[in-house]
């Protein structure tokens, strides 16, 4: 395999619309900061020189695998992390976490990871990419700014499609893993990624006809009480 990613390496439908931020940012460098990519069919991991760096080894000094990085998780996150790590491939989602780890001297870093799905040419998803972001009291200026400047972009696109899922789930009454399969599949049959095809639906949906009358006062009627239906202690619970 090779030690370190190549950004320029990656395919152009990779990860789902945000091929931009992903190369923003495997190549922004900077202590504890870098990329990696993680393949489903062969359950192989890719990591950059950051992230060697930042587990304590030299580039290319061991092979990435699932049970190295398990092993350098903190106690108290590793079960977290593994299930991450099976959903994405048993789900084919996006390996995304935020946990501790410990390098190979024994310190502590705090880290997010934060990743997309990489398509191959079908549309079908083939693994994960995405980068590693310090989040411990070192963390530089550079890779803050890295962060504010890709996170928006990310964090809008996940909305939009989490919207198009709703539309979908009220419409055909749904479950949200149905309603994503729906878009999956007008995005494959369609050859348009899925954060463009669910932003071209919601941005339609003021063509479609007004919900009868009833409809809405129902809804109205529910919008008014629903307060009525919540526990009391959920004033207590964090948002």
């Amino acid at each position: 395999m090779t030690g370190a990613v190549d950004p320029d390496s990656v395919p152009a439908r990779e990860p789902d619309g945000h091929t931009g931020a992903y190369h923003h940012l495997a190549g922004a460098g900077g202590p504890g900061f870098g990329s990696f990519r993680f393949w489903f069919a062969t359950q192989r991991w890719e990591w950059s020189s950051e992230v060697y760096l930042t587990h304590g080894y030299a580039p290319g000094e061991v092979e990435p695998t699932t049970e190295l990085l398990l092993s350098h998780k903190h106690p108290d996150d590793r079960d977290q992390v593994a299930e991450s790590i099976t959903r994405s491939l048993r789900q084919g989602e996006p390996f995304s976490s935020r946990h501790r780890f410990l390098d190979t001297a024994g310190h502590t870093h705090h880290v997010m990871v934060v990743s997309d799905r990489i398509l191959d040419d079908t549309g079908a998803a083939v693994g994960t990419a995405g980068y590693y972001l310090d989040l411990g009291d070192t963390l530089a200026s550079a890779e803050r700014d890295a962060l504010k400047t890709v996170m928006p972009e990310i964090i809008e696109a996940r909305a939009v499609i989490e919207q198009a899922k709703g539309v979908l789930m009220r419409m055909y009454s749904l479950n949200a893993d149905q309603a994503f399969k729906v878009l999956k599949w007008r995005s494959q049959e369609t050859n348009i990624k899925l954060r463009d095809f669910a932003e071209a639906l919601i941005a339609a949906l003021p063509r479609i006809p007004p919900a009868a009358p009833n409809t809405i006062a129902a809804f109205d009627h529910l919008l008014l009480t629903i307060h009525e239906q919540i526990p009391d202690d959920s004033s207590d619970r964090e948002i």
